[in-house]
């Protein structure tokens, strides 16, 4: 693998423990408890039904449309083309008033890992397909973060949010394709100028996996929802619980390791 140049982050669940999963989970109970309710027993939905291993599986990391259709389809709801669309509304509007309210934590893991690649030489780059991605972005003052946590970089300076960090933008913007599709991420790649062979990616869902090494990147896979094997078997190179435990000297040297005991 050569020198790795380019790094590109998905928001949803490697930056952010976003309420992405609670808003998808939420608005689809209500739904079934309100105008949906005729319908109900002809799926296999339940209060229960909706688990983390479900979203991470079958919605997170696509598109908002694309999600919501393959929720429907998982829980065998009829119609599900027609009823997307309304659940992909209110699934947003449920979702901005979450992250409005502050709804959201960035990973500290993440925000060292990021630093640490930016400091190692790399280009960095978001790329989210939520459009929600710049809501959260914005509110986290990066430099706020390193003087609490004691973390000294040239690359940083006051006032700077996370959004500011990065070198390029590509969350939340209308693509031909969606993961597991690569176009996000060889879009991110070029505004980078970074061949993608020299990229690499850092995902938590098996969708974008998949679009990293169909674009000819490496993938890290950040494990935080149980699902390291899901990970694995959707091809990452390295799969790791934090990012604190990603050997970033070995990334210097264009490898994907982590830290020896």
């Amino acid at each position: 693998m050569p020198k790795f140049q380019g790094s590109i982050f998905d928001v949803d669940g490697v930056l952010v423990d976003s309420p992405h999963e609670k808003a998808w989970r939420e608005s689809l109970r209500e739904l079934m408890e309100s105008s949906w309710r005729g319908i109900r027993d002809r799926t296999t939905w339940s209060p229960d039904a909706f688990t983390s291993h479900v979203y991470q599986q079958y919605v997170s990391g696509k598109p908002r449309m694309s999600g919501a259709r393959a929720a429907l389809d998982y829980f065998h709801v009829p119609d599900a083309e027609n009823g997307a669309a309304e659940y992909a509304r209110l699934k947003q509007e449920m979702v901005v008033r979450l992250i409005q309210a502050g709804d959201f934590t960035a990973y500290p893991d993440a925000l060292r890992f990021v630093i640490a690649t930016k400091d190692a030489g790399m280009l960095i780059a978001d790329a989210s397909s939520s459009k929600n991605a710049g809501l959260f972005l914005r509110q986290i003052r990066l430099d706020t973060f390193a003087q609490e946590n004691g973390i000294s970089s040239p690359t940083l300076r006051p006032g700077l949010t996370l959004l500011d960090y990065f070198d390029a933008d590509v969350s939340g913007r209308d693509f031909a394709h969606g993961k597991p599709h690569p176009e996000i991420f060889l879009t991110a790649a070029h505004e980078l100028g970074v061949e993608p062979s020299h990229a690499m990616v850092i995902e938590d869902a098996s969708a974008g996996i998949q679009a990293a090494k169909a674009g000819g990147m490496a993938a890290i896979g950040i494990a935080r929802a149980d699902d390291a094997d899901l990970l694995a078997a959707s091809g990452a190179d390295l799969v790791v619980t934090t990012l604190d435990d990603v050997d970033t000297t070995a990334l210097s040297a264009g490898r994907l390791a982590t830290r020896k005991a």
